[in-house]
């Protein structure tokens, strides 16, 4: 019993495990320190750059396309129109005398693309239609050509329009509803008086010149709605401005 508490055994032991601890102690190095992760950002999905260029030429063409106008087409064309207001009477049945250049009374330019329309006898024989033509993807864009025989000369400006008026629906409705109606006196180079109105409506537009010569009383129209008029303007004054009559 004496051995085995021995003070000496206790330190004995004691000291064995006290230098194993520090051996163990001493031989033990440090932990290097754990490397940080770093996350990256989201990567962008890849750009196509041939993609990014076409849409970019797309963009721009839809930007700089306008819808088709006569009136700014550098290729719009013109034919001239003779016309020989003959009588009920004395016409030649339908679709008017454009070949007949060596017999016409008057003159105007028809768009290229336009078409005509017929004026039978008895439209010609009520209200003096003498011919007509038309876009044919607007039919109320269209010019057309109105006589009466029997004047010398021209009445005041103001008479001249309400009689054209009296014959005329669309031509009186246009009136009741015009924003402005203006007229005004013009001559040629060899001195015939033109009257020259320009009516201004809610839904329509409408260009005048009228004239006398061979005993008759000659008038030009052109007609348009207002969307059409804002579109075509340049081109439907080249033709207002076309007519004439031939000496």
């Amino acid at each position: 019993m004496a051995n085995i508490f021995s003070p000496s055994a206790l330190f004995s032991s004691s000291s064995t495990g006290s230098t194993t601890t520090n051996s163990a102690t001493s031989t033990v190095s440090p932990s290097p320190p754990k490397p940080q992760l770093t996350v990256p950002p989201p990567k962008q999905p890849p750009t196509n750059l041939a993609t990014t260029l076409t849409a970019t030429a797309a963009a721009v063409i839809v930007l700089a396309t306008t819808p088709p106008s006569l009136a700014t087409d550098p290729q719009t064309t013109y034919q001239t129109y003779y016309g020989t207001a003959a009588s009920a009477a004395n016409y030649g049945g339908y679709g008017g005398n454009s070949s007949k250049k060596d017999s016409a009374e008057y003159v105007y330019d028809v768009p290229g693309g336009w078409k005509e329309r017929l004026v039978s006898k008895v439209e010609k024989g009520t209200n003096g239609t003498d011919s007509e033509f038309y876009n044919p993807k607007k039919k109320q864009e269209r010019e057309y050509l109105t006589f009466l025989a029997g004047f010398r000369q021209l009445a005041p400006k103001d008479a001249v329009l309400n009689n054209l008026a009296l014959s005329d629906v669309d031509l009186q409705d246009l009136i009741a509803s015009a924003d402005s109606v203006t007229s005004e006196e013009k001559k040629d180079d060899k001195g015939q008086v033109y009257y020259v109105y320009e009516i201004d409506g809610v839904g329509a537009h409408s260009l005048i010149s009228v004239t006398c010569a061979k005993n008759k009383l000659y008038a030009h129209f052109v007609n348009a709605p207002t969307p059409e008029w804002n579109r075509d303007q340049e081109m439907l004054r080249h033709i207002h401005e076309s007519f004439k009559t031939i000496a």
